[in-house]
């Protein structure tokens, strides 16, 4: 609507200006933030992460990404907790049913999060152990992945939100039916205030400085691991200065 608007005031001025012959001035565009924005960053010490339904078998169910792709992602966002020390909680939903239990590598990834199967309901936050486990943390910072992205993820997101958490949803590892329903989801939860952002930016945002701890150190065999184009940048640099030798041509270009 704010577009038809300054479409039709432009015309306006328009006609305007060449019944009088005066130049034509464009309007003055928005701004592109709104005033007094403040940039919200994750931070590792206010922090949480939330596996939510990432199960066996809703993982067939996925579809808007590549299988390999998904599992990989899956992986990734189970490990943001071990590599920055984050409180953890883990959930399901109807596990002993065709929905499965989580993938036995995320489960030892987090010997001592609690684990909360849920038998029937679908928001997990309508779950009082779940919500229990989630306020015990202490933590307002949340980093939540779950599939479907449109329920187990968005359900979640909203309550959080609700109730006056700072939510973060991981678009790489929420998956769901299609495209068009992810981003259908992903519009519903930032129309609430919830940042959807992918692994690398979290990472890097609760990380801040390669020289901290977590930093290089523990962070590029991480993405060596789950994002390899980016772990083989650094083993590209790793092997020129290591064992590297220049030939012809390639001194100048430094």
């Amino acid at each position: 609507m704010k577009l038809l608007i300054q479409i039709l005031s432009l015309c306006a001025l328009a006609s305007a200006a060449v019944d009088s012959g005066t130049p034509l001035t464009p309007p003055t565009p928005p701004p592109l933030t709104r005033p007094g924005y403040i940039y919200t960053r994750l931070n590792a010490s206010e922090a949480m992460l939330l596996v939510v339904d990432l199960q066996v078998g809703l993982y067939s169910q996925v579809r808007d990404q590549t299988p390999e792709a998904y599992l990989n992602a899956m992986m990734a966002h189970s490990a943001i907790g071990p590599l920055f020390n984050l409180p953890t909680v883990l959930t399901t939903s109807a596990s002993s049913g065709p929905n499965g239990p989580l993938p036995k590598e995320i489960v030892d990834m987090h010997p001592h999060a609690p684990l909360v199967s849920r038998q029937g309901e679908v928001n997990a936050w309508d779950n009082a152990e779940f919500r229990a486990a989630v306020e015990a943390t202490g933590r307002k910072q949340i980093i939540i992945a779950g599939i479907t992205t449109d329920v187990c993820t968005a359900f979640l997101a909203l309550s959080l939100r609700q109730a006056g958490y700072e939510v973060w949803a991981n678009t790489d590892a929420s998956g769901t039916f299609s495209t068009r329903i992810a981003d259908e989801a992903n519009v519903r939860m930032r129309g609430a205030g919830v940042q959807t952002i992918g692994m690398f930016a979290i990472v890097l945002e609760l990380m801040r400085d390669w020289r901290n701890t977590p930093g290089a150190a523990e962070v590029l065999p991480y993405f060596d691991k789950y994002l390899p184009s980016y772990g083989f940048l650094a083993r590209s640099h790793a092997a020129a200065v290591l064992n590297g030798t220049l030939i012809p041509g390639e001194a100048g270009l430094a």
